[in-house]
This record gives structure tokens, sequence and C-alpha cells, in this order.
């Protein structure tokens, strides 16, 4: 394959420039190179490349700048990935592209399936959510793969931040009343290069395309996802930092969160056979830690 993939220097585009070598030639051009918010830039390098599969990891993560900063947020999130469907219909190629758990408002009890019903909470979800109608209004053959709490060893995360944290200060106050599933951005890409080389898109393959769930199993507050990181990057007998949980309510941000953003992944497991590790697990394998025995 020909690959044009977006966001190399982001947690999972770093990671898909690797896992998708395997798989054909990968274009992987940097922000300075290809700049998300140009349509005229998307389009010009798009039709000089001629991919005949986009992916495309590049979002505005910034969750609560992006209440400030909405259509910046809308050029990357939503525009971008219309402009890159609209040519790859003309050029009757692929995308694979990116979503997110706050495309839900988080107040289903359960883990949310592809069919619920959406409903942002703010401008970041709702751009995102922008982004996929986008990309299925284009009636191209594509994936959207959303996922929840990408974390990794690279870029800005939850994971790097709290071991950063933990060095700094004698205790940390989390949120405890948002769950969701932490997801390991290598896992992303790994799983993503499996769905391509064992269902290539092409004749015959569409009724395996659309939107599907791809996050860690398992179910975990903030609170409990630092907790983890604590116990698993802090060596016996050395100074820990207290950790407080407190109510979402006692940290106000810009933003709306969903409270809820567990995604269930059947119809990737149904689909694909693909069921990426529990939470906890997977965080070991990042951290390099040995499973514990049961």
């Amino acid at each position: 394959m020909n690959i044009l993939l977006t966001g190399v220097n982001g947690q999972v585009g770093w990671e898909l420039r690797r896992t998708l070598a395997t798989l054909g030639k990968v274009s992987a051009p940097t922000r300075s190179q290809l700049d998300l918010t140009d349509p005229g830039a998307i389009r010009s390098l798009i039709r000089s490349l001629r991919p005949n599969l986009i992916v495309n990891p590049a979002a505005h993560t910034a969750v609560d700048k992006a209440e400030s900063e909405p259509e910046l947020a809308r050029a990357v999130n939503a525009i971008a990935p219309a402009i890159m469907a609209e040519e790859v219909a003309k050029l009757g190629a692929a995308m694979i592209h990116y979503s997110t758990d706050y495309v839900f408002d988080g107040n289903k009890p359960g883990a949310y399936t592809e069919d619920d019903t959406t409903h942002p909470l703010g401008v970041y979800g709702q751009t995102k959510l922008e982004g996929e109608n986008a990309i299925r209004a284009a009636a191209i053959p594509h994936l959207i793969l959303r996922t929840s709490w990408v974390y990794g060893l690279r870029a800005g995360n939850f994971l790097l931040t709290m071991q950063r944290l933990f060095k700094e200060r004698e205790q940390l106050r989390i949120v405890a009343d948002q769950y969701g599933a932490p997801t390991w951005s290598r896992m992303i890409a790994e799983a993503t290069a499996q769905i391509l080389a064992q269902q290539p898109f092409g004749q015959g393959k569409e009724a395996l395309h659309g939107t599907y769930h791809l996050s860690s199993r398992g179910r975990a507050s903030w609170y409990q996802f630092a907790q983890a990181i604590l116990d698993q990057t802090t060596q016996a007998g050395a100074k820990r930092p207290e950790l407080i949980p407190i109510p979402s309510t006692d940290y106000p941000t810009p933003a709306r969160r969903p409270a809820n953003s567990v995604l269930a992944g059947d119809k990737l497991l149904r689909s694909f056979g693909l069921l990426l590790p529990d939470w906890d697990a997977a965080l070991g394998l990042c951290l390099d830690k040995p499973e514990k025995e049961t």
C-alpha cells in the first residue's frame, strides 16, 4: 500500500509510523510539512502523493483549549478529515480515522456501543463527531476507530504528567468519579496494523467498513489510573506522594467531561478477532512490568 499518515509526532501517529511500515510505503509529513488548518495544502499533498490509504490520527486534542478556540478545533478535527475524505473519494482510495469517547455524554451506566446515540458535551467532542459524519457522508471505504484515555511514553498525556508530579509533590488530588479505559497508544497502532494485514480495503470488503470501538478492556477512574501508575513506578521503600480521591466538582475545567467513557469492544472482536488487554495489564506492558501472579 501507499499510505499517507498524519499526526506523526503525536502519541498514536508515532507508533503507527512503525507498525504500518511492514504494510507498504508510509509518507508521514510533520506539522511543518502539512498544515491541517490549510485546506489547499491538504488537497495538494494528497493529489501529489496519490495514496490508496490515508491514516489520520491527527487531532486538536486539547479538550479545555478547544472551548476557547473552537474554530481551530473545527479546522483540524472536522474540516481537515472532511477534505481528506473528499480527496479519497476522487482517488478511489480508503481512510482510517481515529475518534474519541467524548462523542458521548457519559450518562449511560454501561459500556457504550457503536450504535449508541452520540451527544458530545463540549467543542472537542462535537468537532470530532463532525469529522466522523463528514467521512461517513463521503461514502468511501473507511474505518472510524474510537478510542479513550490514550497514554504512552511520548508527547503529553496523563501517564507522563503523573510521573512528573509524583517527583514534585507530596500530595495529589485526583478525580475519582469519571470512569474510562486507559488505552496505550502502541496497542492502538498494533491493532490497526493487524486489521489492515488481515482485512485490506478493496473489493468485497465493504461489509467490515464503518465505526469500531478500540480501547482497553476494564474500567478505571482517573484516581485508580493514577494509583496504578504510582504502584508500578515507585520502588519498594521509596517515598510516595499521597493520592486523594476527589469529585469532579472539586476540579472545575472549561470543558465538561463524560462521567462514563467506557467503550465496548465486542464489534471489533466479532469482525477482526481483536481484543485489547485489560487496561492495567497494558499499563504494565507499557512500563515493562511483569504481570502479577494470581
